[in-house]
């Protein structure tokens, strides 16, 4: 089988004029051209044996790089900054630069530390301002309750805070307990909503000793209106030495027990009301409703 240099005439005499013109200082693609060869494998065989002149070589590709890295290490860089300035591995930068003294700090760990406060601030100030946005567009989206809604809200308030029948302990009664203030009015709007009368309605507040006993029976006596005579006495909670309390403060006016005066029916009407919300949840298709809830709130 012929060799592909046979093609060539006179492979020697070829390789001659190759030799000689790689001595004159030719790259391999001015003497391709030259001489018509195109291809690759006779053009290695035809220079075999000589090295390339010494303008076809290329410098070392991070020459720059490491010079540059050093001069910016020297004007006070850090290895962060010349990494995103010339998008090399701070490992190649250390071994650059190690022997460059480190830079001087520019500010004090005092004042590094108020810059980067002063950013956590800015940025909590604007997670506030996003929490407070979300609240208030969805207050707004509620607007007014039907009678319906209202009494259907009652019931579910009453059923997660209230007092409650036990086939162990016999108790149709209606007592409702909390510490917050809104709870209170919307019970007390269920309540007048029902056509419960306020004289048949009694008060304790319930508190820790060591807390502002008197304000607190104040604060719930003027959320719910109420005459002294209406209010039973203050139950207070012991305080343990052992044991840290969190509800400190000016904030904390305990819970306020509200009892209905024989609210035995309404207790009935109440518990079945509940089964009756779970009944129609567990029959209701899933998300058939859905477009109908204003999506500031969803």
């Amino acid at each position: 089988m012929a060799h592909a240099a046979d093609k060539y005439d006179d492979f020697e005499t070829l390789r001659e004029k190759a030799v000689a013109l790689r001595r004159e200082g030719l790259s391999r693609r001015q003497i391709r051209d030259r001489l018509h060869v195109d291809n690759n494998d006779i053009l290695n065989r035809l220079l075999e044996g000589e090295p390339p002149p010494a303008w076809t070589k290329r410098p070392n590709a991070k020459d720059d790089l490491r010079a540059r890295a050093r001069e910016l290490r020297l004007q006070g860089w850090t290895y962060d900054r010349i990494q995103v300035e010339l998008g090399c591995s701070k490992s190649s930068i250390s071994l650059w630069v190690r022997d460059l003294p480190k830079p001087e700090r520019k500010r004090t760990p005092e004042e590094a530390s108020a810059i980067a406060r002063r950013g956590w601030e800015a940025t909590m100030r604007r997670r506030d301002e996003e929490r407070q946005h979300t609240k208030t567009a969805a207050r707004q989206a509620v607007g007014a309750l039907s009678p319906r809604e209202l009494f259907l809200l009652g019931v579910g308030l009453y059923w997660a805070e209230g007092a409650k029948d036990k086939p162990y302990d016999r108790r149709e009664n209606v007592c409702f307990v909390n510490s917050d203030p809104g709870m209170i009015e919307v019970f007390l709007a269920w309540l007048d909503l029902l056509g419960v009368e306020r004289d048949r309605l009694r008060f304790a507040v319930m508190i820790h000793e060591s807390a502002d006993v008197k304000g607190a029976e104040r604060y719930w006596a003027e959320v719910v209106g109420a005459p002294e005579t209406a209010f039973h006495k203050t139950t207070l909670k012991r305080h343990n030495p052992k044991t840290r309390r969190k509800n400190t403060g000016d904030s904390y006016r305990g819970c306020l027990a509200l009892k209905v005066l024989k609210g035995a029916d309404l207790y009935r009407r109440i518990e079945g009301s509940w089964y009756g919300i779970v009944e129609s949840a567990r029959s209701r298709p899933m998300r058939s409703d859905v477009a109908r809830i204003p999506s500031r709130i969803v």
